[in-house]
């Protein structure tokens, strides 16, 4: 029984660590539900502890997805409990919160502007595009993270790159006229 115990104690120093290493990708998912960076903060906060609460519950697999889903699972948490919605404003990011400090300042630059028009996007889109975008997750994957079927994550990362795509034009991300 001590045995296992040890394996047991190892294993989650093991989950542990891996969890510290996907804080900043939970953030930025969190950035992305959220809107708000003192709201991704405390989202974060709480996902990861959740998630250390809750280690002994991961079964192995995609740790990443799984913090993800805690992450989204406590947003979804919060709204429902919260008597009124209230909107908060997209504050713009800070450049120093999302750039990677391996790209070119020039590509900090573009991967600021963009991330700025994602955020822009509706949340559901929001979401869709920085687990499959920015995060690297399968479709499949952000699917089962998001609890939707794979056609309507499809659907949302088509409607978001078109509107992406056009944000260079003078066409509103929003679809509607001027």
């Amino acid at each position: 029984m001590q045995n296992y115990s040890m394996a047991r104690a190892k294993e989650n120093a093991m989950v542990r660590g891996e969890i510290e290493r996907h804080l900043p990708a939970v953030w930025r998912f969190a950035l992305s539900l959220s809107g708000s960076q003192d709201v991704a903060q405390d989202l974060t906060q709480s996902t990861m502890l959740r998630a250390l609460e809750k280690e002994a519950q991961f079964k192995g697999g995609n740790l990443a997805a799984w913090c993800m889903t805690i992450c989204r699972s406590i947003w979804l948490n919060e709204r429902r409990a919260a008597v009124l919605r209230t909107h908060q404003s997209l504050s713009l990011v800070p450049e120093e919160a999302i750039k990677d400090e391996k790209p070119s300042s020039e590509e900090n630059f573009f991967a600021t502007e963009v991330f700025t028009k994602v955020m822009d996007l509706p949340e559901a889109q929001r979401e869709t595009v920085v687990l499959v975008y920015v995060e690297g997750f399968a479709y499949r994957e952000a699917a089962e993270i998001l609890d939707v079927p794979i056609g309507t994550e499809m659907s949302r990362l088509a409607v978001a790159r078109a509107k992406l795509v056009n944000w260079g034009s003078d066409a509103p991300l929003d679809g509607a006229e001027k």
